[in-house]
């Protein structure tokens, strides 16, 4: 009922204006963007490449805004987004997201049937071994649970964003000091800040295969990022989380060393965290 509902088409002629896309690219050519995504809303990109400059053009009668920044970091660049959109409803999205046809107004309806919702987490489905998550049903996202999803499924209402005054951590994703986690990092500020975020079984695009821009496999980096990731996520119960982790996917991850050894990096990551210390060794 909720799909067959948000699939019906929207009459009203200003809907797509209330809706900006906020995409995070590394060394694109940003005037082909639009259109291999398949954006059919306002859209800010932030190219991360090695020059500044700014640039716009028009796409399907939407306004396309290119900030091009040498900083590298994908938080960075989330922020800087945040920070130029006007609209409504904003939509965190990458460059090796393709949509669907009418998706804008599958986001649209969602938040004005869900008046409850600051934001809402969307199905983009992801490619063959990166699956991290998939919303089967309506409900609400808790701290518990906010950890499996990426960046690009987060729609949310820009106002109660402004109210809460979250951005991203610039610490972890691709480009930053420390692996990724800075798409769970957010969530768990914004529910901390009372944020109210519900996940919706809605398909709106899928993601294109790539090679990751962060992941080089299991490797101590990976496991000691993941415990640094765990204490700002987790705090005192990070080790507990921690061995949750590794029991839920060690028998995968933990193939070119032991278990107790893949816990004791992340124990690692997890006390110099705390101690603020940022090396490996």
């Amino acid at each position: 009922m909720e799909l067959e509902q948000l699939n019906s088409r929207n009459t009203d002629k200003d809907a797509k204006k209330r809706m900006q896309m906020l995409i995070s690219a590394v060394d694109e050519n940003v005037t082909t963007m639009a259109y291999n995504m398949n954006v059919n809303c306002d859209a800010i990109i932030v190219n991360q490449c090695n020059e500044f400059a700014y640039s716009e053009y028009q796409y399907r009668n939407h306004r396309i805004q290119c900030f091009h920044c040498k900083e590298r970091g994908v938080g960075r660049s989330r922020n800087e987004a945040i920070l130029h959109a006007e609209a409504e409803i904003l939509l965190f999205s990458d460059e090796d997201i393709v949509y669907e046809e009418g998706y804008e107004d599958k986001i649209i309806k969602a938040f004005d049937r869900h008046k409850e919702a600051d934001m809402l987490l969307f199905n983009i489905k992801q490619s063959e071994g990166r699956e991290t998550y998939n919303i089967s049903k309506f409900g609400r996202v808790f701290k518990f649970n906010c950890g499996r999803y990426p960046a690009y499924s987060i729609a949310v209402r820009r106002d109660r964003l402004m109210q809460c005054g979250v951005m991203f951590s610039m610490l972890f994703g691709g480009g930053a000091r420390y692996s990724n986690g800075e798409d769970s990092l957010f969530l768990m500020d914004c529910l901390k800040k009372g944020m109210r975020i519900y996940k919706i079984p809605v398909n709106i695009g899928h993601e294109l295969e790539r090679q990751s821009t962060w992941f080089e496999g299991y490797t101590k980096k990976f496991f000691y990022d993941r415990g640094v990731l765990y204490h700002y996520l987790y705090g005192p119960l990070a080790k507990i989380w921690a061995i949750r982790f590794l029991l839920a996917h060690g028998k995968e991850m933990c193939q070119d060393r032991t278990l107790q050894g893949c816990y004791k990096l992340m124990r690692l990551g997890i006390v110099n965290a705390r101690r603020h210390k940022t090396d490996l060794n």
